[in-house]
């Protein structure tokens, strides 16, 4: 599968789960919610101090596979590099991808506080490669 279609169904379904690599080698699979930024990158906020940021650190390599809200039904996978952005450059990819979610903020500076005070961050996931090439 290229990986525009993949994108295009990660534009309308949110949920997935991320899997990076512990220290180990272990897989770290984490449930999340993801947008697609301008750049065509899957992006997911994540704390600072979050394992799956510490694990992107260190090893960049990213799979992230999603599916509907029903859960069961077409899923695509997506495999690539991540870039861990941090505060202050994060700020606006954590507000467009807020509204790629949820809509508008009632309150965008009470939202840019919780954002500093959680120290969140940017995983951004340049798409390298997507399946599945055929469903069953």
């Amino acid at each position: 599968m290229d990986t525009a279609p993949a994108l295009d169904y990660l534009r309308q379904h949110h949920r997935s789960v991320l899997i990076t690599r512990r220290r180990d080698g272990e897989p770290n699979p984490s449930p999340v919610v993801h947008g697609v930024d301008g750049a065509g990158r899957v992006v997911i906020s994540s704390r600072d101090r979050a394992y799956k940021v510490r694990n992107l650190r260190a090893d960049p390599r990213a799979v992230l596979c999603a599916f509907t809200d029903q859960y069961f039904g077409p899923w695509v996978r997506l495999s690539g590099r991540a870039r861990i952005i941090d505060l202050p450059e994060a700020m606006p990819g954590l507000e467009d991808l807020y509204r790629q979610i949820s809509g508008e903020h009632p309150d965008w500076d009470d939202y840019r506080r919780a954002m500093e005070r959680d120290r969140r961050v940017i995983i951004a996931i340049t798409p390298e490669s997507a399946g599945p090439d055929r469903q069953a």
